[in-house]
Order: C-alpha cells, then structure tokens, then sequence
C-alpha cells in the first residue's frame, strides 16, 4: 500500500534545513478493512477515541534516507501550532509500527533519554507526547537514522487531545 501512493515526506513547521526529512509517505486509506482494524486496535490501546486519530501514515526509508530528531508536537504560540492545534488540540500519543527490518540502519533513536530502539517487524513503539500539565514531553526528542542498507517501511498513528473535525 505504502509504495502505490507514496510521496516526499513533508514537514508541519518547516525551518528550511535541507535534507530534515528525507523519507517519502503514504496517506493510508482509512476505509481499507486492514488500516481501519489496525487504527482501532492502536485507539484502544492508547485509550482514546477512534476520532481522535490522525489519518494512519506510512512511510518508506531507503538507503541514506532518515528524519533528523524532533519531536511530535506542534511548538506551543507558532503559527504552526495554532494552525495545526486550534481544532483537535495537540498530539497526545505515537504509535509506530515496523513493518519490516532493514538489512543494515534505521533505528529509532530517542536522544534525551538515551534510548535506541532497532526496527523488528511487527514492533510497536508507543509514547505519550504531553507532560501531565498538557505541555510537550521533550523526552520524545527522536529520530529515524539513515538507513544503510535495504528498506524500512513504517505505520504512524497520532492521536489528538480531541475529535478531528
């Protein structure tokens, strides 16, 4: 699904710095029984709403592609926050899901917390991107490395403090 309808990856609050993101993106069709399963297993899960999720996403790397570290909120008071927040809130958790293992790359590093986490098929990756003060979790700080060697596909599912409009 991802390689028919994949597209450069694009950045919410784009700083200009070449080669940020350099993975490509599939919005995955919400009305496919197998997306539409998985993005309600992952809802409860995390224990929120199914009109709490973001469209599911999925994103192919190939070899010398990564995105560098971030976070997965939208920086409170920018224009992309108030643009991106103004209706369903902030984003509340990650779930990512491996879909395959790269021969050689493609880690998830989490820098703050010094945590590295290797791509397994079918591993899931959960965080919670707010403090309990509603503030962004700067212990999420991550990146997708480079991928050295083969391909890395991933699911990303978002959840927001309130219903999508």
């Amino acid at each position: 699904m991802i390689d028919e309808r994949r597209r450069p990856s694009t950045l919410a609050d784009d700083q200009g710095e070449e080669g940020f993101r350099t993975s490509e993106t599939c919005d995955l069709d919400p009305g496919h029984p197998l997306v539409a399963a998985l993005q309600l297993s992952l809802a409860q899960i995390v224990g929120a709403e199914l009109s709490q999720a973001e469209p599911a996403q999925g994103q192919r790397y190939t070899p010398g592609q990564e995105f560098r570290p971030h976070t997965d909120t939208f920086n409170p008071g920018s224009a992309d926050y108030f643009l991106h927040c103004a209706d369903a809130g902030q984003r509340t958790w990650t779930a990512m899901l491996y879909l395959n293992e790269p021969d050689e790359g493609g880690a998830t590093r989490f820098k703050t917390i010094g945590k590295t986490v290797r791509p397994e098929t079918g591993k899931l990756l959960l965080w919670n991107n707010l403090l309990p003060d509603g503030m962004p979790n700067n212990a999420t700080l991550h990146q997708g490395m480079k991928v050295r060697k083969g391909v890395k596909y991933i699911v990303t599912q978002w959840f927001r403090e309130r219903p999508l409009g």
